[in-house]
């Protein structure tokens, strides 16, 4: 008994032995694969890092690329430019005394015309188009011979137009107004002799007018109505200055009015009246069809050249 006893627990130790040694096997082989895989999630995450990396990296030379490719048809843009400049360069259009000369023409043909345009100085815009024709004949390239029909048919143009019709317009307002302010300021008596007979007996005596005509009489009324009519005559020469047509014309409108205030119905105030009508119908401002005609054909002849 104590021999099969003995038995018996030598197999027990043996097993559990056995059983302790697999668990420590099966414990360590655990671990062993617990620190693969916690080895093989590091090499992961470093991966991942090297390829978020790689990204950035893939990110930037792209970006770079696009710099760089900017950059070279920025390149190819100004040898472009460099190579058209070199090119008009090269051109005997414009080198030389010839260039010059066409340049100096450009620019008196576009002071002439902003002279017009801006200030209405036509006499100086006359003297720049004598200027720029006198440059242009110093150039001997036969294209440019139309330029030189066409610059002539437009001074024939412009010395057609006399002088500027707003210099005009102030003018005969000038005059007007001296011819007004050196008018009687008193309403004329007078009978004529054609009058009747009873008129001519009691004229002196009796002042007959118009029940529907408003004229001037008193004589503050008539110092008043001579200031209004000064007053819109300066407001019209104002608009005249300005090139301002329908301040210029409204002023003499009212001008008119006052005229009618100031003198009874005569073949005098209807010949002011008449005049009047004619200084307000003129034109302020020039009307050139073919202003700028010369400059807009040198320029064309220029690029095509």
């Amino acid at each position: 008994m104590w021999l099969i006893l003995l038995v018996l627990l030598a197999g027990a130790g043996f097993w559990g032995w056995k059983q302790w040694q697999s668990r420590h096997q099966r414990e360590t082989a655990e671990a062993d694969i617990e620190q693969q895989l916690g080895a093989i999630d590091q090499r992961i995450e470093a991966l991942r890092r090297d390829q978020r990396a790689q990204g950035q990296r893939l990110q930037q030379a792209d970006a770079t690329n696009r710099v760089v490719r900017d950059e070279l048809l920025g390149i190819g843009q100004r040898a472009a430019l460099v190579e058209d400049t070199v090119n008009k360069l090269s051109d005997p259009d414009r080198h030389g005394a010839q260039a010059l000369r066409l340049d100096e023409t450009e620019l008196l043909l576009t002071m002439a015309q902003q002279r017009l345009a801006i200030a209405g100085d036509l006499d100086g815009a006359r003297r720049a188009y004598v200027l720029a024709g006198q440059v242009l004949d110093g150039v001997d390239d036969p294209a440019y011979l139309s330029l030189r029909q066409t610059l002539q048919q437009e001074r024939a143009g412009l010395d057609a137009l006399g002088s500027e019709p707003r210099v005009q317009a102030m003018a005969e307002l000038d005059a007007f107004a001296r011819e007004v302010s050196a008018a009687p300021q008193q309403p004329a008596t007078t009978v004529p002799a054609q009058a009747p007979w009873w008129r001519r007996a009691f004229g002196s005596l009796i002042d007959v007018r118009p029940s529907d005509r408003a004229v001037a009489v008193q004589p503050a009324d008539r110092i008043a109505a001579v200031a209004g009519l000064q007053l819109e005559i300066s407001l019209a020469r104002a608009a005249a200055e300005r090139r301002d047509d329908e301040g210029f014309r409204a002023a003499l409108g009212r001008a008119d009015g006052w005229l009618t205030r100031l003198s009874p119905e005569s073949p005098e105030l209807q010949r002011q009246r008449a005049r009047l009508k004619s200084i307000a119908a003129r034109p302020l401002s020039l009307t050139i069809p073919t202003l700028g005609s010369t400059l807009q054909q040198l320029r064309q002849l220029r690029a095509a050249h």
